[in-house]
């Protein structure tokens, strides 16, 4: 694996590090799969399909000079800061189920080797001693799958819990009465500084380097400009007349938004913490539109594997979720 390095020790944003992965993947022929590292100054990161009002205490960030983006990845919202560290991994493995899990198996190896009882768990979590040490995301882009994920090697409890609201029932589905209860630290398993993990983890993980370029970073600086923009952070989210909101085991919170008319759906999206694998537009919501509301029309109108589309969802689960169904 190669890794990525960058000129200079000039601070920068979140978003900088996303458009990197995209140019990464998008741009560099390196025939190896390509990984890097990197820490940000206190910010809060959502997903593709969060809605930002739902997930993100946007007055305390304000007040403490957190800065909030968005990712085009799916899966939750997370805090960050210079004292844990981010991790991006991109391959041209285009089987991003397969790539997700071969990628946390590996970060967890690359832990015990450290001597720390690292375990994966569930849709994209490492956990020590049944607790959150990092969690990971993905997508795809022609060609690449991108991963990117936390490693909290230490953090300020204090912004992480004040920064993210995730629900009640999100808390209470991991069996916590607290978000401290619910992660670990890699300082209180390893007597390693912060710095001294990174070059451990560099030395593991990768065995070549690849140093950008003045022009690579211009291209980076220009793709970044998209994560920038209010449109994109913000997201447009119309209101909507009906809202089935539910906790799916396996896939994570879904909130199905629709417009109704007639019992007739005239138009539909879907926001939360899952995992996008395919067109969440083109193969699940746009045969929706126009469709009766009842089950019968439902499963005649939607594809049979909508695991295809989020993952882990069933075509069961999701017309229970619409029609408001007990499971």
């Amino acid at each position: 694996m190669i890794y990525i390095a960058l000129p200079g020790i000039q601070q920068r944003k979140l978003s900088f590090y996303l458009a990197m992965e995209e140019y990464v993947a998008r741009h560099l022929n390196t025939g190896d799969d390509c990984f890097f590292m990197w820490q940000v100054q206190p910010s809060v990161i959502f997903g593709r399909n969060q809605v930002i009002e739902a997930e993100v205490n946007l007055d305390y960030c304000r007040e403490h000079g957190i800065r909030t983006f968005r990712r085009k990845s799916g899966g939750g919202c997370v805090y960050a800061d210079m004292s844990n560290v981010m991790f991006s991994y991109i391959t041209r493995d285009e089987q991003v189920n397969f790539t997700f899990n071969r990628y946390i198996s590996l970060v967890a190896l690359m832990l015990c080797k450290l001597g720390i009882d690292a375990r994966t768990s569930g849709r994209n979590d490492i956990l020590i001693d049944g607790r959150k040490v990092s969690g990971n995301a993905f997508y795809h882009i022609p060609g690449h799958s991108i991963v990117h994920g936390t490693m909290l090697f230490d953090t300020c409890m204090q912004h992480m819990v004040g920064a993210i609201t995730p629900s009640d029932e999100k808390l209470v589905s991991k069996g916590v009465k607290s978000v401290r209860q619910h992660i670990a630290l890699l300082k209180d398993y390893t007597g390693l500084t912060l710095d001294e993990f990174k070059a451990f983890v560099r030395s593991n993980l990768c065995n070549d380097e690849l140093s950008l370029s003045a022009d690579d970073i211009a291209a980076i600086e220009e793709i970044e400009q998209e994560y920038l923009s209010p449109s994109f952070i913000f997201g447009n989210n119309p209101a909507y007349s009906t809202i089935r909101r539910r906790r799916i085991e396996g896939v994570g919170e879904l909130e199905a938004r629709l417009q109704v008319k007639g019992n007739c759906i005239k138009d539909i999206n879907l926001v939360g913490d899952f995992f996008l694998v395919g067109d969440l537009d083109g193969q699940l919501l746009k045969p929706l539109r126009g469709v009766q509301l009842d089950a019968p029309s439902l499963a005649a109108a939607l594809p049979e594997r909508l695991d295809e589309v989020v993952l882990n969802l069933t075509r069961q689960a999701f017309i229970d979720l619409i029609l408001n169904h007990k499971p």
